[in-house]
């Protein structure tokens, strides 16, 4: 492939610059940090008028004909202003699993209705007991006629409180080895029996615990085959694993360490950029980030060419996640003590995003596949290596 073809981020920045200008209030940066809450009701609306949430999708179920490559370039744009969108993300996550497994009844029902920004969906697949074993839910699903009635609980149910549904993993045969007896359902958040806890973490994040008590949902609800919600899971998790966008993913922090240590001072008043072992660290992360760019516009080219992302998912996700948290740790060595301030602390270099991303790169490589499970995904899918377990 020709990468130049696939990356439409430098022919797109300056309308996206100008769209983002035009449209972005600088406070809803703070608001998302202050809140924990990545996700801007405002900011959602705007990108729903103005096409760039449908722009990548069939006109027949709600795609608006605008630039797919204008649209990446809005959100990579909002994503070196420090602007998040997990909200969309998760949802897009689910819709494009619709588009894959999907009736054509649930695409019409859910696709256009999102697009138009008129319902988020949250991801409710972690449990208590169970992390990153998804398959150990105990969350439960009987069928009771045309109806299935669910109980249980999940964890780090994030952006629920926003959410339309919740697309939650249930067990609906309790007979069968763990992978086999699970079904995939879509639970609006309004349903009888459904609650919802705030979690509030370390971080400064806000993460949910969603609850489930003889919640009732219709079995056009269901996505896939009874008992085939490993499948489907297999599909949005591929789907999670591959959903990038370069510039977002902290190629912005490097550049505010590259510009923060071009005018900081040392003592004898040297820059730290002048510092040769500073200036080869900067330099090493700028070619991650840019090995990192190229594996996700890979991934862009086979969703392109129709095919579903597979090993290409995990290798980016892989090397994005470890990158990240290299990163994290070169970027604190380099500043020092300052390294540690929090965003709302006088003097934090830029902003105290460093801190942040120190702390959100320690979760990255545990949410959407472990790096161990995505080692043994690259091993046995692409490389032809036995399982090792």
């Amino acid at each position: 492939m020709d990468f130049r073809e696939f990356d439409e981020l430098a022919s797109h920045r300056e309308a996206a610059c100008a769209w983002v200008e035009a449209h972005v209030r600088p406070e809803w940066v703070e608001e998302q940090r202050r809140s924990g809450t990545h996700q801007t009701a405002e900011l959602h609306t705007l990108l729903a008028r103005d096409g760039i949430l449908a722009a990548d999708w069939a006109p027949e179920y709600g795609g608006s004909g605008v630039d797919p490559g204008f649209a990446r370039a809005v959100f990579d744009e909002l994503g070196r202003r420090g602007l998040a969108c997990d909200g969309w993300s998760t949802t897009s996550m689910v819709l494009r699993t619709i588009e894959h497994v999907g009736t054509e009844e649930q695409k019409r029902e859910y696709l256009p209705a999102a697009l138009r920004g008129d319902r988020l969906i949250a991801l409710g697949y972690s449990e208590p007991d169970s992390g990153s074993d998804v398959a150990a839910a105990k969350t439960t699903a009987v069928r009771d006629g045309d109806e299935w009635v669910i109980n249980g609980q999940k964890m780090f149910t994030s952006t629920a409180q926003l959410c339309s549904h919740v697309f939650v993993l249930a067990r609906t045969d309790p007979n069968v080895p763990k992978h086999k007896g699970l079904s995939m359902f879509l639970v609006p958040t309004d349903s009888a029996g459904y609650d919802i806890q705030p979690i509030h973490t370390l971080g400064g994040q806000r993460t949910n615990a969603t609850f489930y008590a003889d919640v009732r949902v219709p079995d056009s609800a269901r996505l896939g085959g009874v008992d085939g919600g490993w499948g489907v899971m297999h599909v949005a998790l591929v789907h999670e694993r591959s959903a990038s966008s370069p510039g977002s993913d902290g190629g912005s922090l490097v550049r505010d360490l590259a510009a923060w240590a071009r005018t900081a001072r040392r003592p004898d008043g040297t820059t730290v950029l002048d510092d040769p072992l500073a200036a080869e660290r900067i330099g090493r992360m700028a070619v991650d980030e840019e090995v990192t760019r190229l594996l996700a516009l890979r991934n862009r080219w086979r969703a392109q060419k129709g095919d579903l992302p597979g090993v290409e998912g995990s290798m980016w996700k892989l090397f994005a996640t470890e990158a990240a948290q290299r990163h994290s740790s070169n970027i604190l060595d380099i500043l020092g003590p300052e390294g540690v301030l929090a965003p709302d602390a006088a003097g934090a270099p830029a902003g105290g995003r460093f801190e942040e991303g120190f702390r959100a790169a320690v979760v990255g490589t545990i949410y959407g596949g472990t790096s161990e499970i995505l080692r043994e995904i690259i091993a046995e899918r692409h490389l032809g290596l036995p399982r090792n377990r």
